[in-house]
């Protein structure tokens, strides 16, 4: 197998330093040394220059590395500049910054309804004080509760006045939660405000971006002109995602559907969908070849036509570098120019990452440029691993090496941050080639096409009818005997090891050199030890971990990979799939029994009596509103209190009738009775923690 040649791909070397760059300002806080690190860029670019016109001079040939060591410096500070550049939350004059009592944003994204609450981010553009209104940057997170009565009407560009209410995103309270503060902040968003609807006044209209404010409208006029032929709802939300990349019809159970066969990327708008349009925008300008300047109009339309596509769809970053690549290599085929896939996935990553570089922390745009990069690489080698002399076979194969090279590249990653891998990703993966097509070639001529009776129901049909069988094929699919492999959490030093593992592997293929074959088996053995340390870690665990979810209780009592959880909560709830059950996985915890706080529960490792929780050499008691009023003549010892439901007591009687260490107040206390008791045990000197907006409790039952 040919080894890369170097020369052919100087965007992605050079990109690499820069990435580096960027991770840096993304995780270690750098505004306090701006002026360091542009004083870093300027004095190494002087070096730069001085080291260029000094070449012969100085003999700088015969150190070459120098110039190279020099050019990834001023990489690598430019990317913590780009980056540290871009973080608002920064900038002097954020809204969070100022005093304010009434805010001016523009919605600067698309609002979407979820049940009665419209979600929607702000770009804040002044801030109204005592003496008037100021100018301000940074983005917040608007959620307006709606009702029947009142359900106002908002769009892209509509500029709003709100009161000054936001509060900073929360961050995760429980093991292994979502992160959503995190997500948000990659977003550029630190705030939120909740509010009801007539809280909000609309002042102005179009404010926004005109050109996206126009796709967006056209979008909506798309939307609607396929929900005008078409019936079932799941087929519409499918046909609108893979279309126009329109979510917001498409529910939970059908993404799920999608994401655990391996298909996800049929619902987010990336390559397959930029050049199966490519595909038909080329067919359809295929006359303009025979015209004597037609090839270089049909470059110049191609790509304003994909362009225009991408417009639509809402530029997310993979449709982006899609188009971008696409669009290079049109131009670069025009002229019959070689162009390396792999230098023009690098050069389209550092023009996306310089307009926007928190796109490097998109979960998007991570995995499609993982995937595309891996396919770039492997997927030759794993295409001539057969050949078949039928051609139907043969094009067959070809997706399937593609699949399966995707795969490969997106297993620890796509680990990291789900948690599951699909078995029959292969299976599923043939099996949507044809009806996503059809969904495609036959919904563009749909929706290009103006409103022509039999015919536009004719299309509409088909298109319903073969995203409604994809749709329950992919749902056979799922619920197939051994469909998924899920439950598996790998830390971010083992996504390391195995990607480690993996180049070492493309490595040893690629250069035949024995280095790689010893680095592979190093990745593999470091990736065996970190996994067995942390099932051995996990199998002798014995904690108690108080839960902070709503305003419900919830207890787990671990031991090993069993577990007993307390909880007034049921398996169905939203809150216990979001905040209960990723911990439970990432614990490791495999058999798991439920026991309500009421009831009376009895294992080698947990004894409850009443409210009373025996677990290894710690006591725990549930103190709610039945048990409070009890007396005993002895006081009794405990390690700890958990106080549930606002129980009618003040700390002179816990203190009377119980010894303990701590004092804990779930999260289905009132707050007047938390703070009454908090100023209590503060003046006593007592350990308290209040459950509420704090992260859950663990301790050690050993």
């Amino acid at each position: 197998m040919p080894a890369i040649n170097k020369a052919e791909i100087p965007f992605a070397l050079l990109l690499l330093p820069f990435l580096a760059g960027l991770c840096v300002a993304a995780y270690f806080p750098l505004a306090g040394y701006r002026n360091l690190l542009f004083v870093l860029f300027v004095g190494i670019m002087i070096l730069f220059i001085g080291l260029n016109l000094a070449y012969q001079k100085l003999h700088i040939y015969k150190n070459r590395w120098l110039g190279g060591t020099l050019m990834h410096g001023l990489l690598l500070i430019s990317g913590m500049i780009c980056f540290n550049s871009n973080r608002e939350i920064d900038r002097d004059d954020h809204f969070s910054k100022l005093k304010s009592k009434y805010l001016i944003a523009t919605i600067s994204s698309e609002p979407k309804l979820d049940g009665q609450n419209l979600h929607f981010i702000a770009k804040v553009e002044q801030v109204y004080q005592n003496n008037g209104w100021a100018p301000v940057s940074g983005r917040l997170l608007i959620t307006l509760k709606t009702d029947s009565n009142h359900q106002p009407s908002l769009h892209y560009g509509d500029q709003l006045i709100l009161p000054a209410r936001f509060n900073e995103i929360e961050r995760p309270q429980n093991l292994a939660e979502f992160n959503y503060k995190s997500y948000m902040a990659h977003q550029n968003v630190y705030q939120q405000v909740y509010l009801n609807g007539k809280q909000v006044a609309v002042v102005g209209h179009a404010q926004g971006n005109a050109l996206i404010g126009f796709a967006q409208r056209t979008r909506l006029a798309l939307v609607a002109k396929i929900k005008a032929n078409m019936r079932d709802t799941d087929a519409i939300a499918v046909a609108s995602t893979m279309l126009l990349g329109y979510r917001a019809d498409l529910r939970k159970e059908v993404q799920q559907t999608y994401a655990q066969t391996g298909t996800m990327h049929l619902l987010s708008v990336a390559g397959m969908h930029v050049g199966l349009v490519y595909l038909f925008i080329s067919f359809i300008l295929s006359f303009l070849t025979k015209f004597k300047h037609g090839k270089p109009v049909k470059i110049v339309l191609s790509v304003l036509l994909i362009w225009c596509y991408a417009l639509i769809t809402g530029f997310s970053p993979a449709v982006c570098r899609a188009s971008l690549m696409l669009s290079a290599i049109i131009i670069g085929l025009g002229f019959s120019r070689h162009i390396s896939r792999l230098n023009l996935l690098a050069v389209s990553a550092f023009i996306l990452l310089l307009y926007n570089p928190f796109y490097l922390l998109d979960v998007g745009f991570q995995l499609s440029y993982i995937a595309v990069g891996g396919i770039i690489i492997i997927q030759p080698y794993i295409y001539k691993w057969f050949f078949f002399g039928n051609r139907f076979l043969n094009e067959l194969w070809l997706v399937g090496s593609v699949s399966i090279a995707a795969q490969i590249v997106l297993f620890p990653i796509g680990m990291f941050y789900f948690h599951d891998f699909p078995v029959y990703f292969l299976v599923s993966n043939l099996f949507v080639v044809i009806p996503s097509a059809i969904i495609m070639f036959v919904g563009i001529v749909y929706l290009a096409l103006p409103v022509i009776p039999i015919l536009s129901s004719a299309l509409a049909w088909l298109v319903e009818h073969t995203a409604l069988i994809m749709t329950k094929t992919l749902g056979f699919i799922e619920h197939a005997p051994f469909g998924r492999v899920d439950k598996l959490w790998l830390s971010p030093f083992e996504v390391m090891l195995c990607y480690g593992l993996i180049i070492s592997v493309i490595c040893l293929f690629i250069y035949k050199n024995k280095i790689w074959l010893k680095a592979g088996l190093s990745f593999a053995l470091l990736i065996a030890i970190s996994i067995s340390v942390k099932q051995f870690s996990s199998i002798s665990t014995n904690n108690i971990t108080f839960y902070s979810v709503g305003k419900s209780t919830a207890i787990l009592v671990q031991n090993g990979d069993s577990g007993v959880l307390l909880t007034d909560m049921k398996p169905t709830d939203k809150n216990f799939h979001y905040s209960v059950q990723p911990s439970l996985d990432s614990m490791g915890i495999s058999r798991l029994e439920y026991c309500t706080t009421h009831n009376d529960a009895a294992n080698p490792f947990l004894k409850k009596t009443g409210n009373l929780i025996h677990a290894g050499n710690k006591t725990v008691l549930i103190m709610d509103k039945a048990f409070a009023a009890k007396l005993f003549p002895h006081k009794l010892s405990l390690d700890y209190i958990y106080l549930s439901g606002s129980p009618k007591l003040d700390l002179q009687y816990l203190t009377k009738n119980y010894t303990f260490k701590m004092l804990i107040a779930g999260n289905n206390n009132s707050a007047y009775f938390v703070k009454k008791v908090e100023v209590e045990a503060s003046a006593a000197k007592l350990p308290f923690l209040n459950l509420k907006r704090n992260k859950a409790f663990i301790i050690s039952s050993n």
